[in-house]
């Protein structure tokens, strides 16, 4: 069950950013800029964005795939970087279960979609209809690639916009554990929310 973009951009909308609360001695060291204008977390895969063998060696792993686009100038894609991808817990939990590929979306270079089509990273982002930024599409580990099938197809979830913590590091178990097949987004999120609050976690501090 793919995840409505409509609901998750009702969700990010509404949403207001602001700093994320927590003790220093939780936050990472925030990334570096590159050359581009975008945020460089050394974690983010480098890769010769071959899209397919990108998922298939991060499926050997027991990983799946994440691909985000941003763009140089983006608020959304800084709070990200600046908050969540700050947070020590999330990062350690997407590491052990997910490469990232970071793509520019007005970006020049090379890639291979999952159907063996090459083009510019622009042109990718037109040919799976991403126009906001940030916009992560999340590509499970069990994801069949054996068909003749392009991104924007194959993704077990496309969220375009800027999550605070607690949803963000949730759309990532989400598709983790297999939710995506046949539960609701937003239901899944609830009940991650009621679990963490009966185990006496203070939820509030990522949201």
């Amino acid at each position: 069950m793919k995840f409505s973009i409509m609901a998750v951009l009702f969700l990010a909308m509404s949403t207001l950013i602001q700093p994320l609360a927590r003790a220093d001695d939780t936050l990472l060291p925030e990334a570096p800029v590159g050359d581009d204008g975008m945020h460089k977390p050394e974690w983010f895969l480098q890769s010769f964005l071959d899209l397919g063998e990108d998922l298939s060696e991060a499926a050997e792993a027991g990983k799946g795939l994440v691909v985000i686009f941003e763009q140089n100038g983006c608020p959304y894609c800084r709070e990200l970087h600046q908050v969540n991808l700050r947070d020590r817990e999330i990062v350690d939990y997407i590491r052990d279960r997910f490469e990232i590929v970071q793509l520019d979306l007005y970006g020049a270079r090379e890639v291979t979609d999952f159907d063996g089509q090459t083009m510019e990273e622009r042109d990718l982002a037109k040919r799976w209809n991403v126009i906001f930024t940030p916009t992560v599409l999340f590509f499970s580990k069990q994801t069949d690639l054996s068909g003749d099938r392009r991104g924007s197809e194959l993704s077990a979830m496309t969220v375009p916009g800027y999550f605070k913590p607690f949803h963000f590091v949730s759309m990532f178990e989400y598709v983790a554990d297999g939710h995506y097949r046949d539960a609701h987004f937003q239901n899944f999120l609830n009940a991650r929310a009621d679990r963490l609050r009966a185990q006496g976690k203070d939820v509030s501090i990522w949201e």
